[in-house]
């Protein structure tokens, strides 16, 4: 999915201003815990609710509903995560956060309840808690990490895809065993209230938030929109991967099932690379070089699946999960192109309220292409040179520059 500006919300941005060294004092085990908790969140509503599709279709709701219901997500990601730099100034980055996180409870517990209209309503209220906590994460760790951004960056976004695959895997057996499917759906509020809870003594202070790069400055830096497209490309290949990977598997000739497994295993293979790029990235002086190989990887995979989707699906299923490390190294871009908490948070809003926009079209045309074409030649031909577009926004945005400021 991005695709991803605010002085501080908690905090001053200098180290050397009042109450700064409190905040880093803070960055202990129990913050470390928070930010994870909240991470481990920020898939598992989602996911959680496709596991369930064919239980919920079998229940009787629409067709129609439920393509709504699987089109929610990225809508939200990209509308309502472009308010986050308005929340941040009434509320602040720290308070912002945990009122996306009640937001996410409320939808959470809102989706079970009777009806059709509950389910959607809650779906909305539910992405739109992680649409602002997606924003406002990259800030949170500029706040109160800022001198281990890649780390942070790396533990959270693998603990966020840990979270999707936990909500993938056990939301029906959990149904199953309850006999509901709104049992399955309903006990993650439990762990959305967990994470609430763990952030609430972190969330105190509300000073205002103030940019140190002033409104318009920020759409016309180009670093800005290098970032911005490249959270759009990254967040493209992933929603194709997701919606079209096991049908591409499929028509290759594995069983649903294996088809199911190989996206699993790109998943999984995606983990601990989520977890290393961002701390290689936070080390080269240019991270360009690094978004380049990572590249290579994802296009080596969907080149891979457009001449041998069979003989290769567990090569190309390995690359393609290795290649999305882009996604934690451009939400790293959050924090290492900007100089406060709130040029963070602003950055991010503008890369993924417009970056998720560009990837909500990925799927759909994706799908045309192929039905049009009646084979996957054509989609994989168009991902494969898409790499040209990720790589040379990789370069510009991986400069060694502030928002704000000349190269260095």
């Amino acid at each position: 999915m991005s695709a991803a500006t605010h002085a501080s919300s908690s905090s001053a941005a200098s180290p050397s201003a009042p109450g700064a060294a409190t905040v880093r004092g803070r960055a202990g085990i129990g913050l470390i815990v928070a930010v994870l908790l909240v991470a481990f969140n920020l898939r598992l509503a989602i996911t959680s609710l496709g596991a369930l599709l064919d239980q919920l279709n079998d229940a009787g709701v629409s067709g129609a509903t439920l393509g709504v219901l699987t089109s929610l997500p990225v809508l939200c990601f990209a509308l309502v995560g472009a308010t986050a730099m308005v929340v941040t100034r009434w509320i602040g980055v720290d308070r912002g956060l945990e009122g996306a996180l009640v937001l996410l409870t409320l939808g959470l517990v809102l989706r079970v309840l009777d009806g059709t209209p509950a389910l959607l309503a809650g779906t909305a209220v539910a992405t739109a808690g992680i649409a602002l906590a997606n924003v406002l994460i990259p800030a949170i760790v500029k706040e109160h990490f800022p001198d281990r951004v890649g780390v942070m960056t790396g533990a959270y976004t693998a603990i966020l895809s840990l979270g999707s695959a936990v909500g993938a895997a056990t939301t029906v057996p959990i149904a199953d065993a309850a006999g509901s499917w709104r049992v399955g759906l309903g006990v993650w509020a439990l762990v959305a209230v967990t994470a609430a809870i763990a952030w609430a003594p972190y969330c105190r202070r509300r000073d205002p938030a103030r940019s140190t790069v002033r409104g318009a400055a920020l759409w016309r830096n180009p670093t800005a929109w290098a970032v911005t497209i490249l959270f759009g490309t990254q967040s493209l290949y992933a929603y194709v991967m997701m919606s079209w990977l096991p049908s591409l598997y499929a028509d290759a000739g594995f069983s649903d099932a294996k088809a199911g497994l190989l996206l699993a295993l790109s998943i999984a293979v995606g983990v601990p690379f989520f977890f290393l790029a961002p701390s290689v990235a936070g080390r080269l002086r240019h991270q360009g070089h690094l978004v380049l190989l990572l590249t290579l990887l994802t296009v080596a995979g969907w080149a891979g699946l457009w001449v041998a989707p069979h003989d290769g699906a567990w090569v190309w299923a390995v690359l393609l999960g290795a290649g999305g490390a882009v996604f934690p190294v451009t939400l790293s871009f959050f924090a290492m192109r900007t100089t406060s908490t709130a040029d963070t948070a602003s950055l991010s809003t503008m890369a993924q309220s417009i970056g998720y926009l560009l990837a909500a079209g990925g799927p759909l045309l994706v799908g045309i292409l192929h039905h049009s074409s009646g084979g996957w030649a054509l989609p994989c031909a168009l991902l494969v040179g898409l790499g040209l577009v990720q790589a040379s926004a990789g370069y510009l945005a991986g400069r060694p520059v502030k928002i704000g400021r000349p190269a260095s």
